[in-house]
Formats: C-alpha cells, sequence, structure tokens
C-alpha cells in the first residue's frame, strides 16, 4: 500500500484542525491521503493529539470506534479504530450540552471501563484487562464530525480522532463481577420511545474483547493505557442523530442509566 506523503499529512492534519477550531466542517481528507493509508490516517490524528496537549489539554483514555462488523464492512476494514479521550470532552449525567461544543452530533450508547492498572504489554490476556479494570459505567458517546455531511470513509474517520465529540458517564460504578457485558441488553429512549437497541454482544462480541484490542494497540504504538483511563469500547445499537432540546435515557442491564441532555439552541 503506497504511503502518504507528509506533505500531505499536515495538510490533512491543518483542515480537521481549522474545522474543530471555526465550526466549520471541512471537505473530506481522505483524497490528500494515499489510497486506504490507514497509518497515514493516524499520523494525522497524531498530529492534532500533539497539537491539543501543547495547548495544555489533559488526555484522559481513548474510545474505540468500528466495533459493529457490518460498519466494518461498509468501511472495508476488518478492525476497529480508536482515538483520544480528552478531560474537556466529558459531561455529567444530565448536564446540558451546548449543541455548538460538538459538529453534527450523533449519539451512541456503550459500557465505559475505568482502569484501576496500568496495561502495558502488548501481550495482554482477558484476565489481565479483568485485573485492571477498576468499573464500569454506562455512556453516552456524543460522536461528531469535523468532515462535511459525515462524508466519511476509514481514513476521514481515523484522522478525524474516530469522529469523537464528547462523552458522558454514568453516575454509579459497578464492578466487572456484578453484571454480564456480553449478555447485557441495551435500550436507549428520546421522550419515552426507544430510539436505538442492543446489546454488549453487538460490541466486537463482548465489550471486553473490544478493550482488549484497545489495550494491546496501545501498546504496540508505544501509549499504553494507565490507571485511571477511561474506555469507551464502542456502541451496543444503533446511532441517533440529535436536535436540539433532545434528551436521551440510556439504561444498560446490570450497570444503571445515563442521561444526555442537549440544549434547545
Amino acid at each position: 500500500m503506497s504511503q502518504s506523503s507528509k506533505e500531505a499529512i499536515l495538510q490533512a492534519a491543518d483542515a480537521l484542525y481549522e474545522a474543530a477550531r471555526t465550526g466549520v466542517p471541512a471537505a473530506p481528507i481522505r483524497d490528500l491521503l494515499a489510497p486506504g493509508d490507514v497509518e497515514g490516517a493516524y499520523a494525522v490524528q497524531a498530529i492534532n493529539t500533539e497539537r491539543a496537549l501543547s495547548a495544555g489539554r489533559r488526555l484522559v483514555g481513548r474510545k474505540i470506534g468500528l466495533t459493529s462488523v457490518a460498519v466494518q464492512k461498509q468501511l472495508g476494514v476488518d478492525q476497529p479504530d480508536y482515538g483520544m479521550l480528552f478531560a474537556d470532552m466529558a459531561r455529567g449525567d444530565a448536564e446540558e450540552v451546548a449543541l455548538s461544543d460538538v459538529l453534527q452530533p450523533k449519539v451512541e450508547a456503550e459500557i465505559a471501563f475505568v482502569l484501576g492498572r496500568d496495561l502495558n504489554s502488548e501481550h495482554l490476556t482477558v484476565a489481565d484487562l479483568f485485573r485492571a479494570i477498576e468499573y464500569a459505567v454506562p455512556a453516552v458517546e456524543i460522536v461528531g464530525s469535523r468532515v462535511a455531511k459525515w462524508d466519511i470513509r476509514i481514513t476521514d474517520t481515523i484522522a478525524d480522532n474516530a469522529s469523537s465529540g464528547l462523552y458522558v458517564l454514568g453516575s454509579r460504578p459497578v464492578r466487572l463481577g456484578d453484571f454480564d457485558p456480553r449478555l447485557c441488553g441495551m435500550v436507549m429512549e428520546k421522550a419515552g420511545e426507544p430510539v436505538s437497541v442492543g446489546a454488549g454482544a453487538a460490541c466486537l462480541g463482548s465489550p471486553l474483547n473490544a478493550a482488549l484490542w484497545l489495550a494491546k494497540m496501545m501498546a504496540r504504538v508505544g501509549k499504553p493505557l494507565a490507571a485511571g483511563d477511561t474506555i469507551l469500547s464502542g456502541a451496543l445499537g444503533p446511532m441517533v442523530a440529535v436536535a436540539p432540546g433532545d434528551v436521551f435515557d440510556v439504561r444498560i442491564d446490570g450497570l444503571g442509566a445515563v442521561r444526555a441532555v442537549f440544549a434547545k439552541e
């Protein structure tokens, strides 16, 4: 597979950075990169991650995207992707979210894991993951796209920090042994009506599989997960578009509930 030039990678990073800064979505950046250049797309993401860190933003975890096999096939890939979570992306349970804080917002229901131990080996097992996870909570990921009209392919979303926006964590931490991450059912409601349903098994067979993939990948690229990090493990059901004033209630069996509230304008 051909590689993208350094100039093209920087041009793509600049386009996405400006879109985030100005609130005006950019044209798809995939045409700037070599076709299917996933490595180049992660290089774009890394440039803007370093810009964020240099500006004083605090890295607090990672998000996993493309955990649905159907979506992977749609984008022509055979594995998930990842993006960075910064402290300023976190919102409180039922705290009002300004629509201006996310470009083209949509919501997904997920399970979030918070680590109590470092995961710094490429050769991790699920047992290592069990020991490292301190607790889990239900979460709403508010995804967003700096790419106009969500016109994305795999390189667009990876470069765009895996289409990250904000996230909301539930208020009641639960130990891993007190619920079943694979079999737990999920329902997301808007105004009392279900708008997305699913289960843990929709996320790579289990959210733990997704979290283990991430932990190994981050160790492999030299940025291992650490104690205190939050992992957004991937969607349990279909993504839902957001309109002004929307309120979304998510319930996950054994984990409880979390609410995402959007301002009316």
